[in-house]
C-alpha cells in the first residue's frame, strides 16, 4: 500500500517505513502528526483518487530531526558595470518517517 500526499507545496509518494525530507513542519522531534492532504491511496488493485483529496484518509508522520540543506549561492552581476552581489541560502527541512497510512471507507 502506498499513498500520494501533499505537504509544504510538494507531492510525495510514501509507504509505511519511508524516511523523507519535507519542508519544515512546526512539530518537535519525536512528535507524530497527521497529514490529511492525501491525493491518492493505492492498495493493490484498489485505487482511491481524491477530488482533490481522499476523504477520511490520513498519513501519520513521526518527526526524526530538523535541519538545513546544503548552501546554494546566488550570484548577481551586471557586465561592464562592476556590480557583483553574492548571497547564500540554506533551506530548512524536517526529516520524517511514515508510520501509518489510514483510509476510512
Amino acid at each position: 500500500m502506498y499513498a500520494i500526499i501533499e505537504t509544504g507545496g510538494k507531492q510525495y509518494k510514501v509507504q509505511t517505513g519511508d524516511v523523507l525530507h519535507v519542508e519544515k513542519v512546526e512539530a518537535k522531534e519525536g512528535e507524530t502528526f497527521a497529514v490529511a492532504q492525501v491525493l491518492a491511496v493505492i492498495d493493490g488493485e484498489k485505487v482511491s483518487v481524491g477530488r482533490p483529496f481522499v476523504e477520511g484518509a490520513s498519513v501519520a508522520l513521526k518527526v526524526l530531526e530538523h535541519g538545513k540543506d546544503d548552501k546554494i549561492l546566488i550570484f548577481k552581476y551586471k557586465a561592464k558595470k562592476h556590480y557583483r552581489k553574492t548571497r547564500g541560502h540554506r533551506q530548512p527541512y524536517t526529516k520524517v518517517v511514515v508510520e501509518n497510512i489510514a483510509v476510512n471507507g
